[in-house]
């Protein structure tokens, strides 16, 4: 009896691995169905530099662009102190070209149009309400 419980103790940490006769090799476990994630938003950034006159007084404007990957978007950036925020959606018939708007939280609002060269790289124009006018650069 001690020898059976000797042995016993000594398997307990073990695990039984089935082989193949045939090859005389483990048998690999069955895999469990692979599950594709859903596509996660990609943020990057964007540029606004100035194409005009009245925008030079801010220089280059970084901001933030979130794509859901699903035609539609956000963005948010700070101009002159007061911070837009706004969406973005892909034109009617095109997985490429789309407009922007955003609201600042002091009432101004800015305008984009832009065009995507890939999920993440595109470039377009915008216009703050004061007709300051930016060329914009998304992505790396």
């Amino acid at each position: 009896m001690l020898g059976l419980a000797a042995t016993v103790a000594t398997l307990a940490g073990c695990y039984v691995v089935p082989i193949d006769p045939r090859t005389g090799q483990a048998v690999p476990p069955p895999h469990a169905a692979v599950v594709a994630a859903p596509a996660l938003p990609l943020t990057f950034p964007a540029r606004l530099y100035p194409a005009n006159d009245l925008a030079s007084a801010y220089g280059v404007v970084n901001a933030t662009v979130t794509n859901d990957l699903h035609g539609r978007g956000s963005f948010n950036t700070s101009i002159n102190g007061e911070t837009f925020t706004g969406e973005a959606t892909r034109k009617a018939g095109s997985s490429r070209d789309g407009v922007a708007n955003g609201a600042g939280n002091r009432g101004s609002y800015l305008s984009c149009q832009y065009t995507m060269n890939s999920a993440t790289l595109g470039s377009g124009t915008c216009r703050l309400n004061t007709g300051a006018m930016f060329t914009m650069h998304v992505g790396n």
